[in-house]
C-alpha cells in the first residue's frame, strides 16, 4: 500500500496531498485569483505557486499525520499546463525527492483527472469525455495506454467558458466556469449555439464568435 505525496500546479491552482492506496489522507490547495475581466499569465501564476507550495506541503503532511519516512514516493504534474507553474511544481518535487531519497514520478495532467474519476466513481474501463480549461477530448484506455480518439480542432470548451466570463467581467473566485453556471441556472431563454462535429473531432470557434 504505497503512500505518495502528490503535487499539482498546472494552472492557477496549486495543491499538495497525501494518498495511500487510493485513499486521500490530505488535500491542501491555494488559488491565484485575478480581478474580474482578466485572465492569468504564466509568470504571475508561477510566482504565486512558488510562494505557496512549501507551506501547502507542510500542511498536507501534518493533516495526513505523515513524515518523509512514511512516504514511498513523490508524484508531480509533468504537463500539460502553463510552463512557469509546472516548472515550480517540478522543481519542488525533485528537490524533496532528492532530500528524502524517494522515487519521483511525473504524472500526465489529463491522466490524473481520469484516474481521479475512476477512483471516485464505479467505472472500471470508462470512455471519457475529457473537458478541462485547455482540453476537450474523447479518451479511452486501449493496449495499455490512454489514447485520444477525438478532440477539439480549435478551442477547448473550458477556455471558451473562461473567455465568456472575462467578457462579462464575472469574478474568478472560486472559478469563472462556476460563476457562468450560476448565471445560466437563473436564465429563462435558450439560445441555439453553433458547433461542428467532424468524425470524432469537434470545433467550437463558431460558438465563441456567437457569444462575443
Amino acid at each position: 500500500m504505497p503512500t505518495v505525496l502528490g503535487l499539482e500546479g498546472s494552472a492557477n491552482k496549486v495543491g499538495a496531498g497525501v494518498v495511500r492506496d487510493g485513499v486521500i489522507l490530505s488535500s491542501r490547495r491555494a488559488t491565484y485569483v485575478t480581478p474580474p475581466g482578466q485572465g492569468f499569465a504564466p509568470g504571475p501564476v508561477g510566482r504565486h505557486h512558488q510562494g505557496a507550495l512549501l507551506d501547502l506541503v507542510t500542511a498536507a503532511m501534518a493533516d495526513a499525520g505523515a513524515g518523509p519516512r512514511d512516504l514511498d514516493g513523490i508524484a508531480f504534474t509533468r504537463g500539460p499546463g502553463l510552463g512557469a507553474p509546472l516548472a515550480v511544481v517540478a522543481a519542488v518535487g525533485r528537490t524533496l525527492a532528492q532530500l528524502w531519497s524517494l522515487p519521483l514520478l511525473g504524472v500526465n495532467h489529463c491522466v490524473g483527472h481520469i484516474e481521479m474519476g475512476r477512483l471516485l466513481a464505479p467505472a472500471r474501463d470508462p470512455l471519457v469525455l475529457y473537458v478541462s480549461g485547455g482540453n476537450t477530448q474523447v479518451i479511452a484506455f486501449s493496449r495499455r495506454r490512454y489514447r485520444i480518439f477525438g478532440e477539439t480542432l480549435d478551442l477547448a470548451l473550458g477556455n471558451c467558458v473562461d473567455r465568456l466570463a472575462r467578457l462579462l467581467r464575472l469574478p474568478n473566485d472560486p472559478s469563472p466556469g462556476y460563476n457562468v453556471e450560476v448565471m445560466a441556472r437563473s436564465g429563462r431563454r435558450l439560445l441555439e449555439l453553433p458547433y461542428a462535429v467532424k468524425g470524432m473531432d469537434v470545433s467550437f470557434s463558431g460558438l465563441l464568435a456567437r457569444l462575443q
